[in-house]
C-alpha cells in the first residue's frame, strides 16, 4: 500500500510523496542562497553545515556527514599547511585543479571531475593549492570515520564523466563491494551526470542519511526542484527518483 506524505522544502514548495506506508519520508531543501558564506578574498566559501565562523544549530551535520563546503579558490592561491586527525576528507573538483601536498610525502594534482580522499587518521598536515591560472571550484566533504586511530592516507582517482552519464558511479566508499577510493566510514560518495528528460535512481535504506547537491543543472525530487548548488537532506526513503529538468551534474553522500 502507498500513502501520501509531505516533504519539507525549505525555501521551496511542499509536495506529496508516494512512499511505503511504514515510512515517514523527509526531504529538506537547502537553497544555495541560504548557505553560510565567507569571502576571504582568495577563498569564496559556502557552507552547507556549520563551519568556522558560520554557526547554525540546525545544520551541525547530517548522519556522519559533518562538512560540505562549496569553495571557489582564486588562481595561484590556496590553503596553507594545516593539520587534521580522525576525519575522512573527500575533495570533488568541479572546475580547474587542486594540488595536494602532505606530511607523508604525498603530492598530486586532481583535475575537474576527479576525486581525492585524505584519511586523516592519527594525524596529518596538508596543503591544497590552486596552481592554475584560473579559479578552481570544488566540493570539500568531511565524513566522521567509524575506524579511528589508524595511520593517515591519501589517494586520488579519475572518474571520466562519460562513465557516469545517466547513472550514479561510486567515487569513494567504505561499504563492502564498492570499487572506489576507500574511506574509513560507513558511507558512500557517488556522482552522476544526466541529460534533460532523464530520470536517475539511487537505492538506499530508510535508516540512511542522504545529502545531495546539484553541482550544475536543475532537477526535481518528488516535486521539489533543486537548482545549481542547492542541497537536499534526505532520510527515510529506500529509493530516490531524480527527474532531470536541465542537463545536470549531481553529487551525493549516503551515510549512517
Amino acid at each position: 500500500m502507498k500513502i501520501r506524505l509531505t516533504a519539507i522544502a525549505a525555501g521551496g514548495r511542499c509536495c506529496n510523496l508516494a512512499v511505503d506506508d511504514h515510512l515517514v519520508a523527509m526531504i529538506e531543501k537547502r537553497p544555495f542562497a541560504s548557505l553560510g558564506h565567507a569571502d576571504h578574498g582568495w577563498l569564496d566559501a559556502r557552507h552547507h553545515f556549520s563551519f568556522a565562523s558560520y554557526y547554525d544549530p540546525a545544520r551541525m551535520g547530517w548522519g556522519a556527514i559533518r562538512v560540505w563546503n562549496d569553495d571557489t579558490i582564486a588562481p595561484r592561491s590556496g590553503f596553507p599547511p594545516h593539520p587534521h586527525s580522525d576525519m575522512e576528507i573527500i575533495t570533488y573538483v568541479r572546475s580547474g585543479a587542486i594540488t595536494h601536498r602532505d606530511s607523508m610525502g604525498n603530492e598530486g594534482r586532481t583535475e575537474a571531475g576527479d576525486v581525492q580522499v585524505m584519511s586523516a587518521g592519527t594525524g596529518i598536515t596538508h596543503s591544497e593549492a590552486n596552481r592554475e591560472d584560473e579559479a578552481t571550484t570544488l566540493f570539500q566533504i568531511w565524513i566522521m570515520p567509524t575506524r579511528t586511530g589508524e595511520a593517515p592516507g591519501w589517494g586520488q582517482r579519475s572518474f571520466p564523466k562519460g562513465d557516469r552519464s545517466g547513472s550514479f558511479v561510486t567515487l569513494a566508499s567504505g561499504m563492502a563491494g564498492d570499487d572506489a577510493l576507500p574511506i574509513r566510514t560507513d558511507a558512500r560518495v557517488a556522482g552522476a551526470s544526466a541529460a534533460s528528460g532523464e530520470t536517475l535512481t539511487y537505492d538506499t535504506a530508510p535508516e540512511r542519511h542522504i545529502y545531495l547537491v546539484v553541482a550544475t543543472g536543475r532537477v526535481c525530487i518528488d516535486g521539489i526542484e533543486l537548482g545549481p548548488r542547492d542541497g537536499a537532506a534526505i532520510k527515510d526513503v529506500d529509493r530516490l527518483a531524480i527527474e532531470v529538468i536541465e542537463d545536470s551534474e549531481i553529487v551525493l553522500v549516503d551515510s549512517v
